[in-house]
């Protein structure tokens, strides 16, 4: 198996589950891959933990689950490889632009804000060709909680943006006051101007990083 987490990561997470429950996990997901063709490669699965170590994360995006187009899945949450924006990056580019008047270019490559200490976090790290979906549950959703989970402990300022009904699902367990958690309605074309243009996310996610004495987020990604 090529499925390679940080070590940090894979420290924070040994206790939070069962043998049982890995071995369920990997066995699943080694058959997916073996019968099926399953988005991101393998070796990108774990891609969005890999780029920010725990102790360095400063802002947490929530997606659903990687885009279901070959090419385009690379394993952080609403970033393409093949540099063909997808409708809901677009119009979180065109929020950024209208909030900070960046101009985000041509690339949709994410990974320059993940070595920031962004963590573009999918719920579902997976999915299969052509099935959008296909890879949410109980199996995925119980790690990726997790993970919010353990991010809500550290008392360290974090800015969590939860965009759509998916990822405000998440706010029971975001308690801890030393965190910001903004809202908004998703990206994506059917809702975006239902609440999530005009949200000032990033505006407001740099102005509490840097209350906090924290270096400020560069959202240019060229």
């Amino acid at each position: 198996m090529n499925y390679t987490l940080s070590k940090d990561w894979s420290e924070a997470l040994r206790d939070r589950f069962s043998i049982e429950y890995k071995r369920d996990l990997f066995s699943w997901l080694e058959n997916e891959y073996l019968n099926k063709t399953v988005f991101p490669p393998k070796e990108k699965v774990f891609n969005a933990l890999n780029l920010v170590p725990i102790d360095q994360v400063k802002v947490v995006i929530i997606g659903q689950d990687p885009y279901h187009i070959r090419g385009q899945a690379d394993g952080l949450a609403f970033s393409c490889h093949n540099g063909t924006p997808q409708p809901s990056l677009k119009n979180i580019f065109k929020e950024i632009h209208d909030d900070l008047g960046i101009d985000m270019g041509e690339s949709t490559d994410l990974s320059p804000w993940a070595r920031q200490g962004v963590l573009l976090l999918n719920t579902s790290l997976t999915v299969i060709e052509h099935q959008p979906a296909s890879h949410s549950n109980e199996r995925w959703h119980r790690f990726t909680r997790e993970i919010i989970k353990i991010l809500n402990e550290i008392n360290r300022p974090i800015v969590f943006m939860l965009w759509g009904n998916h990822a405000k699902s998440f706010l029971p367990i975001l308690t801890n006051p030393n965190h910001l958690i903004l809202t908004s309605a998703h990206p994506s074309p059917f809702s975006a101007y239902s609440g999530f243009f005009g949200c000032h996310h990033f505006s407001k996610c740099n102005d509490f990083l840097i209350k906090h004495g924290l270096s400020p987020i560069d959202w240019k990604i060229n």
